[in-house]
Formats: structure tokens, sequence, C-alpha cells
């Protein structure tokens, strides 16, 4: 957890649209206290879309503020929000009352999409454009949502970007092509692995490995610069852009822990894609006669 950006409440106002407002304003009674059913039920909510940006690779800073948003928007009086890399801690405040929830991320990932419509949806929230009904209906929407591209599209468009990628290295067109097949193929079996949920750096490894082994045919084909051209390319699909994006924001806004966690979690994978493509280029010698 970074600074305490939110002491005061001078950050994030609270929406002079929320319901507790229209409810004061409604009864002529000062704001009262929300029914223990409601109150976790906005908990849960905020958690819900505090979830789901962590795991679609929303930066610390966007997630604590929309899941701050959707929990005063919908009527608390306050929200702490703790976020680490893997969970979410909120505890709701109600006058008096209060409540602590916390959530775990299952699962990482990077969705642009999924995480512009929960921003959208928290800014709704705040200016009192959604209540808490359909709150839950966009969540569900936004959770179940299909991916946006069809996974075949996904495979080839990956491999072109890396076969590219080995044109701006200086690769001829045979090494264009060994890279995008060998780029795809490696896409095609990442694909399959996170579909079981495997270790992710397990993962990292073997896409690696399939990758750089199958690049290394590029020696066929064309000489040994060309070789480490297309080895390299081929690796692309692996960087871990996302992680070591939000790594630079969160120590920048103040966040150090979450900055450095996610630091060397992209680290290590670095550290993984290279053990495996040593891993396969060792192997592609002992192949070779």
């Amino acid at each position: 957890m970074g600074v305490n950006e939110f002491e005061g409440g001078d950050s994030f106002p609270q929406s002079e649209n929320s319901q507790r407002s229209r409810r004061e304003g409604e009864t002529g009674q000062p704001a009262g206290r929300l029914a223990y059913v409601e109150l976790r039920e906005i908990i849960g909510l905020s958690l819900w879309a505090g979830q789901m940006l962590l795991q679609n690779g929303a930066s610390s800073l966007r997630t604590e503020e929309t899941t701050h948003r959707i929990g005063t928007g919908l009527g608390c009086d306050w929200m702490d929000v703790i976020i680490t890399p893997d969970s979410i801690v909120v505890t709701a405040t109600d006058g008096e009352d209060f409540r602590t929830k916390a959530r775990r991320v299952v699962r990482l990932g990077a969705n642009m999409g999924r995480i512009t419509a929960l921003s959208e949806l928290g800014h709704a929230v705040a200016e009192g454009r959604a209540d808490r009904g359909e709150v839950q209906a966009r969540l569900h929407a936004i959770d179940a949502a299909p991916k946006e591209y069809n996974r075949w599209l996904v495979v080839f468009l990956v491999g072109l970007a890396c076969a590219a990628f080995s044109r701006l290295l200086g690769g001829d067109w045979p090494v264009f092509g060994v890279t995008l097949v060998a780029a795809s193929a490696a896409m095609f079996a990442r694909q399959e692995i996170e579909k079981r949920h495997y270790n992710r750096y397990l993962m990292v490894a073997t896409v690696a490995f399939i990758g750089g082994l199958l690049a290394s045919s590029a020696q066929l084909v064309t000489d040994a610069a060309n070789v480490n051209i297309a080895i390299a390319a081929t690796a692309l699909l692996l960087v871990p852009g996302v992680p070591l994006i939000n790594s630079a924001q969160d120590f920048i806004r103040g966040y150090t822990g979450n900055g450095l966690r996610r630091g060397v979690s992209g680290l290590l994978i670095s550290l993984t894609i290279a053990l495996g493509l040593v891993l396969a280029i060792q192997f592609a010698q002992m192949l070779t006669p």
C-alpha cells in the first residue's frame, strides 16, 4: 500500500448524487445507517470490481480509485482500500459501523477493455448514474464478457508481430517465415497451458523452450546470426510489459511495496524466459549433426 492519499477525503470526495445524499434529502433526517445487508452488498460489489481490475492488469491507484468510488457512491460514508498484487482488502464505514472483507486475486492477465469498462462504471456510480442493481448487472456482464478476439486470430497476429520484430532486428525473409511459425506455435502453447492454470513461471519457461526450439530451425535456411535474431524475436510474446509498467507506476505514485513486488515478478519472468531459451538452444545443438 502506498502513501495515504485519501486521508481526509481530499482525493475522492463523495458524490453529491450518492444514494446516501438522496436518502437524506428525501426524508429530511440525518443520513441514516445502512442496513447490514446493504452494507454487505456494497462491500461485495466494490471488492468484485477491485478484484477484476487487478486480475486484468490495472495499476494499484486505478484499482483503489475505482473501488472507493463505487463504495462511497453506493452509500458508504468512507472506504479504506488496501491493495497488494495478489489481494484486495476493503473496510466500508457507515457512521460508527464498519465491515471489512478481503479477496484474493486468483489469476493475472491483461485486458484493457475490462479495465476501461470498470473505470467507467466507477465514474457512473460516483455521479449517481447507477444504483446497486445496475452495478451488479454491469459487473456480471463485464465478468462474463467473451474475449474480444478469436484465439486463432490472436495466434496469427502475435506470430506476425514477432516476425515483424525479426525484420526490425535485421533478419531476412526466411527468418521472418521461421519466426512467424515459431511464435504462432508458442502462442498456441501458451493459450493451452493458461487454460489449465499451471504455474505462471512453468508456463513461461515451457513456452520459451518451445518457441526457442522451433526458432532454432532457422539454421536450416540461414546463417547463425539470423538464427539468433529468430530466437530473440520469438521471445517477444513473453515479455512482461504490464507487470513492469505497473511496477514503475506504483513506484512513482507511492505504492512502493506493490511496485517492488511487481518489479521482482517481471524480473523473474525475464529470467525464466532466458532459462527456457538457453535450454532450447542447448537441445537444438544436441540435435544438430
